[in-house]
C-alpha cells in the first residue's frame, strides 16, 4: 500500500499543551520505519499551525476556542487528505488532537461521496455543537461538523456539503457522553457501542455488528478515525482526557485488525497522544504497539 503520513501538531481543540507534540516524537520513535516494513511511505511533514496566544483564545467565537487556527489547519489537512485521496494513497493522520477530524472527514466525504462511512473509536462521542458543549473545547465537536449538525463553519469546511450520513456513522468504546450528545443519539438512533455495550455482548459480536451493519449497506470507503483514549488509561496515561473503565490493548488491537482487515478502510486518523502526560513511556510504547497493528492489518 501507498501511504502518506500526514502530522497535526494541534493542541487547540483540547486546550491542553503537549498534544501537538504527538506527530514528532512518534517520527522519533520509528514511526515512518513501522510503515515502511510493508508499505511505500512518503512522510509529508506536518500541517502548519499558527501561533496564538492562550489569552486570544475567544477572538473568533465567545463560545469556541481557537476556531480561527482550528479552520486553517483544518482547511489544510482537507486539502492534503483530498490530494493524497486523488493519488490512491492512503492518507495516515497522526495527531495532534481530535479536532483534526474535522479536516480529514471533510476530505474523505466529499472524495466517496454517498458510498462513505465513519467509525469513530473513542472514550468520548465528539457529538458536541458550540450550544451543547461544557467546555468550549474544538475537540469535542467535530464528529457532530461532519454529520451537518453544528455552527456554520464547522459543517462547511472544504465543502458545504454533509460530509457523512449519522446512519453511516458507528461509534465505538464510548463511555463518557454529554447530555447534548445523548440527546443527538437518542434523537438520531445513531449507532453507538458502548463500553457498557461491549462488556454484555463481548467485543466480537460487537464488531460483527458493525461489520454487517456496513456490508449490508454496500458501503466500500470507511474513514477510520481512532482517540487513544478509547483505550483504558491505565495503558495510555499520556492522553488529554481519560476516562477509566477502557479498551484493552489487545482490545484495540481487536478493533483496528478487524476493521482494517475488510479493505474497506481508506483513510485514518490516530489522535490525542500528549508525551507531556505520559508516564516512563508507558503511553508512548502502547502507541507503538497500537502502530504495528494497523501497519499489520492494511
Amino acid at each position: 500500500m501507498n501511504i502518506n503520513i500526514i502530522g497535526v501538531p494541534l493542541f487547540y481543540g483540547c486546550d491542553k499543551p503537549g498534544v501537538e507534540l504527538g506527530p514528532d516524537t512518534l517520527r522519533e520513535n520509528g514511526l515512518v520505519n513501522i510503515f515502511s516494513k510493508t508499505h511505500s511511505v512518503d512522510d509529508l511533514g506536518n500541517i502548519q499551525i499558527n501561533d496564538v496566544h492562550s489569552n486570544d483564545k475567544f477572538i473568533k467565537s465567545k463560545k469556541m476556542k481557537y476556531l480561527s487556527e482550528i479552520l486553517n489547519s483544518s482547511e489544510l489537512l482537507a486539502n492534503s487528505v483530498w490530494n493524497t485521496l486523488k493519488d490512491n494513497k492512503f492518507p495516515l493522520v497522526i495527531g495532534g488532537d481530535h479536532a483534526l477530524a474535522l479536516g480529514s472527514v471533510a476530505a474523505a466525504g466529499e472524495f466517496y461521496k454517498d458510498d462513505f462511512a465513519v467509525i469513530w473509536i473513542d472514550a468520548h462521542g465528539d457529538l458536541n455543537t458550540e450550544i451543547t458543549s461544557p467546555s468550549g473545547n474544538v475537540h469535542g465537536m467535530p464528529l457532530a461538523a461532519s454529520m451537518g449538525v453544528g455552527y456554520d463553519s464547522l459543517t462547511s469546511i472544504f465543502s458545504k456539503n454533509v460530509k457523512v450520513s449519522m446512519e453511516n456513522v458507528f461509534i465505538i468504546g464510548a463511555r463518557d457522553l454529554d447530555q447534548g450528545e445523548l440527546d443527538l443519539i437518542k434523537l438520531n438512533n445513531l449507532n453507538v457501542w458502548t463500553m457498557n455495550n461491549i462488556k454484555e455482548k463481548g467485543l466480537d459480536n460487537c464488531l460483527q455488528e458493525v461489520i454487517d451493519i456496513i456490508n449490508k449497506k454496500n458501503i466500500s470507503n470507511i474513514h477510520l478515525s481512532f482517540d487513544i483514549d478509547s483505550i483504558d488509561p491505565s495503558f495510555v496515561p499520556g492522553t488529554g482526557t481519560p476516562v477509566s473503565d477502557g479498551l484493552t490493548i489487545e482490545g484495540g488491537k481487536k478493533i483496528l485488525r478487524n476493521i482494517l482487515q475488510t479493505k474497506k478502510v481508506k483513510s485514518m486518523d490516530f489522535v490525542e497522544f500528549n508525551p507531556l502526560l505520559d508516564r516512563d513511556n508507558i503511553c508512548l510504547n502502547s502507541c507503538i504497539s497500537l502502530l504495528n497493528t494497523i501497519s499489520d492489518s492494511l
